[in-house]
């Protein structure tokens, strides 16, 4: 019998799931985001060959924690195919220039959709199980190969790339203090608009620039990580789904923002 993409969801039933509070990722989690993003932040200006193995690590960690956010374990059959498409948009982003890797990365999107639904007309579970699997596998392969933009980014500005990294590090540092959570969204988007006027000031030539990149970037780590947050207390969620998405959400914003500011 042929191995499913997606392994059937393991959850809790409803009953539970709605008894279940949200439980956003911790400190550990957020101090191993802003680790990961500091690396981007220090390579990105470097150039996009020293910046891949921070984005690799980052493609990695997103497209196994999306498969056990959705409550499906083992998956190494999907986790290694968005991992795959992940690395194969690496290699696009590289080979194109940069102009037209929006081209490159969606014609990779393209191909690894097709493929995905061919490996699916070999999975032998329910009707259920293939709708499960087709939809997570789709999910994470979009997302790691998102997360290239990151990686194409670079080629127009290593410096946006850095400031919106920065950005992500603080946003989720100053998001898992402890208290009320409207109030360390809050102080979590203060410290990302702080980190891009403190590049504005510091930097030369960036201006109110490394403020939208800032800003832009702390508010999509945000979302990453309400996303990432797990209405069952997992650690593996938190140290995968947790670490990654914050990082991951911000890579579709940076790319059309180097280029419109930069």
């Amino acid at each position: 019998m042929t191995a499913p993409v997606g392994a059937p969801r393991l959850a809790a039933g409803p009953r539970h799931r709605a008894r279940s509070p949200i439980v956003p990722p911790g400190a550990r989690p957020a101090v191993l985001t802003a680790l990961l993003a500091a690396l981007l932040a220090a390579t990105a200006p470097i150039g996009q060959a020293a910046a891949l193995p921070a984005v690799v690590v980052l493609q990695a960690v997103t497209a196994a924690g999306w498969f056990r956010l959705n409550g499906m374990w083992p998956a190494r059959q999907g986790i290694a195919l968005a991992f795959a498409g992940g690395l194969t948009a690496d290699a696009a982003v590289l080979a194109a220039p940069a102009d037209r890797a929006p081209e490159a990365v969606a014609g990779v999107l393209g191909a690894w959709f097709l493929l995905v639904l061919v490996l699916q007309l070999r999975h032998r579970g329910s009707a259920d199980e293939r709708l499960d699997s087709l939809t997570a596998t789709s999910a994470a392969t979009l997302l790691t190969v998102a997360a290239t933009g990151h990686l194409a980014a670079v080629d127009v500005s290593g410096r946006a790339v850095a400031v919106t990294a920065a950005a992500v590090a603080a946003a989720v540092l100053l998001r898992a203090v402890p208290g009320p959570a409207f109030l360390s969204f809050l102080l979590g988007l203060l410290a990302a608009v702080g980190t891009g006027a403190l590049a504005a000031g510091r930097v030369d030539g960036f201006g109110t620039d490394a403020v939208a990149l800032a800003a832009a970037g702390g508010v999509c780590a945000l979302i990453g990580h309400r996303v990432a947050s797990y209405d069952f207390p997992s650690r593996f969620v938190h140290f995968t789904a947790g670490v990654a998405l914050p990082l991951t959400a911000a890579a579709p914003a940076v790319y059309p923002l180097a280029r419109a500011l930069m």
